[in-house]
């Protein structure tokens, strides 16, 4: 049903045959006003139908729209019957599990699905209610199911949903157990998505059965067990899951390890699709927080943490001890910190992140001799990190996603990395220090490592392509009045062109999930005489020359 032409005729043609085969009447009103806005409407028209949502390796994502280019249910539909199709084909058994978010569509998506696989003859699990995706990752393991479906569009606009795919041991095995699928699933797949007929040919049969609360008890209670039993308890922490599903989960978490309660943001703690107190619902955001920050300032808490609307990332903020307000930690910072608490902790394993992250972790891993690896951008990848040689106890992301326990979920939890920071702090706490305290110590060991990101948000996505032309042909040869001593290009296997001098680092791709061109850029500044406060101020200056820098090479 995918074209691209603006012919009107032909876009006619195409919206009345998905009118034909559209389930959900309301989609179908919604078509129709569009049809009945031509010409006018055409732009809107030939959007809709510029080419199906692409079944990729997050699986899809899109604005709820009518049209093979949005999600709707005539995709979902689709989606599902190619997902079970292609799990009978592998020979795939057992059930498959489904959760969902508190988005606007995402039960209805949910239980479409489960009744595409029970048509199909295959038991359908569908999760009790709006609940964190960590919480499906978890039930594919703890389950044995074939593989998991999470409606969910994470952190993008209210005006978006999407649908993501987790593989069982059977098919994704030891390393893909739990995890989000890799190629060559995803093209597998979304060929069979392809090769699904008329929708209405699609058997349907019973929405599946509905899980109890003894699952999420039982996730809840095995986040619970990687606290230390015995450590310290004093610690205030302020939070918000920033309308999304997460509050329950944590705050039941917190008890069960034995914390107070976290204090929640009172007009942020319950979901609501329109995330209607914040602009944006990423904790990463401009002012997403301002809430979160003013709880607590105002109940003089320790701590202040934020899930994503779908809480597998976890942001956290601190006082700072110079202005005495309060600053979100990097993603780099929390990693960093994390892997630290479980090194001094004694766990030993594979440690690991990405090519966009900070390059600290590998500076710790090396001096303590623990084994690291490197990936591209992707808890899909981050799990399946090493190959096997050595197992996985941590890997990160610095878009705020941590995984402490691969053994459990095997993806970026928010709700265990929470607790994990509060077990830090508290530790911290008991010893009359902070959070601050300890990535002074690790600036003083390791040099300040300070990252950065240049953004850009467009409309037109094939600026993006044109930036990425651009920096390829006119590649930088020094940063910072230090000549670039690697350039590599990361094509065709990866979008991506990474830059580095003896103490910087760029890396620019495209976002994988959003309209927007990214360079994370890195500076390592060593301290000299253990002035640590000097040495982030050089770093400060020099990596807002560097974002400088790379903006104009961009053509910013």
């Amino acid at each position: 049903m995918a074209a691209e032409t603006t012919d009107l005729d032909e876009l006619r043609e195409l919206a009345r045959r998905w009118l034909d085969d559209d389930p959900d009447p309301t989609s179908r009103d919604e078509l129709r006003a569009v049809l009945d806005g031509l010409p006018g409407s055409a732009p809107e028209l030939a959007d809709r139908f510029a080419g199906p949502l692409t079944f990729g390796t997050a699986g899809l994502r899109g604005p709820l729209r009518a049209g093979p280019n949005g999600m709707n249910l005539a995709v979902v539909t689709q989606a599902a019957a190619g997902l079970v199709g292609w799990l009978a084909a592998q020979g795939g058994t057992g059930p498959l599990v489904i959760g969902y978010d508190a988005r606007y569509g995402s039960r209805a998506f949910a239980e479409r699905t489960a009744q595409v696989a029970t048509g199909a003859g295959r038991p359908a699990l569908l999760l009790p209610r709006p609940l964190p995706t960590p919480v499906l990752a978890y039930a594919v393991r703890h389950l044995g199911a074939v593989a998991g479906v999470m409606v969910t569009a994470s952190h993008n606009p209210p005006q978006d949903n999407g649908y993501k795919v987790y593989l069982g041991a059977q098919l994704g095995g030891d390393l893909g157990a739990g995890a989000q699928i890799v190629p060559p699933a995803d093209a597998g797949i979304e060929a069979a998505i392809r090769a699904v007929g008329p929708l209405a040919q699609v058997p349907l049969g019973p929405a599946g059965e509905v899980l109890g609360d003894d699952l999420v008890a039982s996730y809840v209670a095995r986040a619970a067990t990687l606290i230390d039993p015995d450590g310290p308890r004093d610690l205030k922490v302020a939070y918000t899951p920033l309308h999304g599903v997460g509050a329950a989960v944590l705050t039941a978490a917190f008890a069960r390890a034995g914390f107070a309660v976290p204090g929640v943001v009172p007009d942020q703690a319950e979901p609501d699709p329109a995330f209607p107190t914040v602009s944006f619902p990423n904790p990463e955001e401009p002012g997403a927080v301002d809430k979160l920050v003013a709880l607590a300032d105002s109940t003089g808490a320790d701590l202040a943490i934020a899930n994503d609307p779908d809480a597998d990332r976890c942001a956290v903020a601190v006082r700072d001890d110079a202005t005495g307000g309060w600053r979100m930690l990097r993603g780099d910072e929390v990693g960093a910190l994390l892997a630290d608490h479980l090194m001094r902790r004694g766990v030993t394993g594979l440690y690991a992140t990405t090519i966009v992250s900070s390059s600290l972790l590998r500076a710790m891993c090396a001096a303590r001799g623990l084994p690291y690896d490197e990936t591209l951008t992707g808890f899909k990848w981050i799990v399946r990190a090493g190959g096997g040689a050595q197992p996985l106890v941590f890997g990160y992301e610095e878009a705020l996603g941590y995984c402490v326990a691969p053994e459990q979920v095997r993806d970026k939890d928010g709700i265990s990395a929470a607790l994990t920071v509060a077990e830090l702090a508290a530790g911290l706490k008991a010893q009359g220090r902070t959070l601050n305290d300890r990535l002074d110590e690790l600036a003083a060991e390791f040099g300040v490592h300070h990252t950065d990101q240049l953004s850009v948000r467009v409309e037109d996505l094939g600026l993006i392509a044109g930036m990425m032309t651009r920096i390829r042909a006119a590649t930088p040869t020094s940063l910072l009045g230090h000549p670039v001593t690697d350039s590599t290009d990361l094509l065709p296997e990866s979008d991506v062109v990474i830059l580095r001098t003896d103490a910087a680092r760029v890396v620019i791709r495209p976002s994988g999930t959003e309209p927007k061109l990214k360079a994370y850029l890195e500076v390592v500044e060593p301290v000299a005489d253990g002035d640590v406060p000097a040495a982030r101020q050089r770093a400060a200056a020099a990596i807002a020359a560097l974002r400088t820098e790379i903006a104009t090479a961009l053509g910013r």
